[in-house]
């Protein structure tokens, strides 16, 4: 009796932890050749950055590092805008000025980039960019934990995405990030699923047509 508890106990534990990571390889599987460095991503419209947090009101050092890999690709041509979408729920929380100030302090036009004050989460911000934003193709910034469940997540949405991963040293705030992954992928699932609407949904905006339309020739 007691050897037939433990089974059922063991197959339980099986099964369960199954289920909890089977989000997680729809992800890694889902990805395929979209995800690469900044040196092997191909050119598009425009780069969504997603928001890292701030420190003393400055974008963080991992949010910093996405936005020095968008100068990047802004610099070398291969996008025409930049898409910061973070958050901005609160008066004394400004995620997207704070980046928006630190591309534009490092050469990038004011006019090109485009902030998202309502990307509360990566849904929210994938759902936001191709709804309100009409972005159709895009090249995603963020940390390698995160890129998988943007990428996910924004192709889900109707947009096809590039993925571009950030490379960083492997301290607190990294294995932070990649367990936070764990239920971050069955959200990105359930949401992947159902599509739900983003917090705040609202009106076309139309500041990334603005910012193609001044990198015409």
């Amino acid at each position: 009796m007691r050897r037939a508890v433990q089974r059922r106990l063991f197959q339980a534990v099986v099964a369960a932890s199954a289920v909890a990571l089977a989000p997680m390889t729809w992800l890694w599987l889902g990805a395929g050749d979209r995800i690469g460095t900044v040196a092997q991503a191909p050119a598009a419209p425009v780069a969504v950055v997603f928001g890292a947090g701030l420190f003393d009101g400055k974008p963080s050092p991992y949010l910093a590092h996405r936005l020095d890999a968008a100068v990047t690709l802004f610099q070398d041509h291969r996008v025409q805008a930049v898409l910061v979408t973070g958050d901005n729920s609160r008066t004394e929380y400004d995620e997207t000025d704070a980046m928006r100030d630190y591309l534009v302090g490092h050469g990038v036009p004011a006019v090109r980039v485009v902030e998202d004050y309502a990307g509360f989460d990566t849904w929210d911000s994938c759902s936001r960019a191709q709804k309100v934003f009409g972005v159709e193709r895009a090249v995603l910034i963020s940390q390698t934990f995160h890129v998988r469940r943007a990428l996910a997540l924004c192709q889900a949405a109707g947009i096809d995405a590039y993925a571009v991963g950030v490379d960083e040293a492997t301290d607190r705030t990294w294995y932070y990030g990649g367990l936070r992954e764990i239920p971050g992928a069955g959200k990105a699932a359930l949401d992947a699923l159902f599509e739900p609407d983003p917090a705040f949904l609202g009106e076309k905006e139309p500041g990334l047509g603005r910012a193609l339309a001044d990198a015409a020739p």
